[in-house]
């Protein structure tokens, strides 16, 4: 059989970087897509793209393969694996990214002759279910909290799609999301992939999330401090009537149970209260606060 130049398939350096080798597979494979390139010898080009992207998008593989290659090797040559490689490497078991012990047909003899599975090392050729796809998407608390329907654009080696995703109320930062047969297209007939959506949370100027608990900051008046009072409150859902209870300062933490995040167990809102006081900017205001000192004349706020 013939050795097989990766890197040549791909179109990079023997030196190029994860980055860069990504990238390549990417433009490459939009190129050469079946759905999408009808030209004749499209497919069997897409699949050497992909046989490359999986050898040298695999730190493993890579480094199996270019051992290989420093022995002098080149694409072309005529080839057949070291008779100790079986042993160097564990008999063909490396691992197959995204992908099922069903899902590695498809491949070159060149490359089942390195990295195969099974009895003599083959793997399996027919239908090979599409890779799954990871991607991020950002959406803001809000639409965290009630979940809700979210169209978004995937960029991806296919080019770019339109998707609308179904967002679970009450949903976390670093969750993933599975949208079925929305992956890598398979081959041969197989079934596609999953794109799996890791969710991230945009920050909020008003509310901070921990675990399911939402934290906000509310201010209050020095006598609604001190004398006590009823005072709307901001959540997730809606404002809400808290007491303020009499004495209070500013720090205290006072909790809203279950107006956090939804949920099997729902989080509950910590209030944080911040003591504002007005401004003496008038004689009315300083004669006030004047008078305030005086009541108070043996209270050290430092003590």
């Amino acid at each position: 059989m013939e050795f097989k130049d990766y890197y040549d398939i791909l179109g990079v350096k023997p030196s190029a970087s994860e980055a860069e080798i990504k990238t390549a597979y990417r433009k490459l494979a939009r190129k050469y897509h079946p759905d999408k390139n009808k030209e004749a010898g499209a497919e069997e080009k897409f699949k050497a793209i992909n046989e490359a992207n999986e050898v040298l998008g695999d730190k493993e593989k890579r480094a199996a393969y270019d051992q290989l290659r420093a022995s002098g090797y080149r694409g072309g040559d005529q080839f057949r694996p070291p008779p100790d490689w079986a042993q160097q490497h564990g008999g063909g078991g490396f691992h197959f990214r995204d992908m099922g012990d069903e899902d590695v047909g498809g491949f070159s003899d060149f490359f089942e002759s390195l990295f195969g599975r099974g009895a003599g090392g083959r793997a399996q050729r027919g239908p090979a279910r599409g890779r799954d796809v990871r991607a991020g998407v950002t959406i803001d608390l809000h639409t965290a909290y009630t979940g809700g329907k979210q169209r978004l654009t995937l960029r991806d080696a296919h080019g770019d799609r339109m998707l609308e995703v179904n967002i679970p109320a009450g949903i976390l930062p670093g969750r993933v999301i599975r949208l079925a047969g929305q992956g890598e297209p398979g081959m041969q007939g197989g079934p596609s992939g999953d794109l799996l959506l890791e969710v991230q949370v945009r920050d909020d100027s008003r509310f901070k999330l921990e675990g399911r608990d939402v934290q906000v900051e509310v201010p209050i008046a020095p006598w609604e401090a001190a004398l006590g009072a009823k005072v709307p409150v901001p959540t997730l859902g809606g404002n809400v009537e808290l007491r303020i209870p009499a004495g209070s300062r500013s720090g205290r933490k006072l909790r809203l149970k279950g107006r956090g995040m939804p949920g099997r167990t729902p989080g509950d809102q910590i209030v944080t209260l911040t003591i504002q006081t007005p401004r003496a900017d008038d004689d009315k205001s300083r004669a006030a606060y004047e008078s305030f000192e005086k009541a108070f004349k043996d209270f050290d706020p430092r003590s």
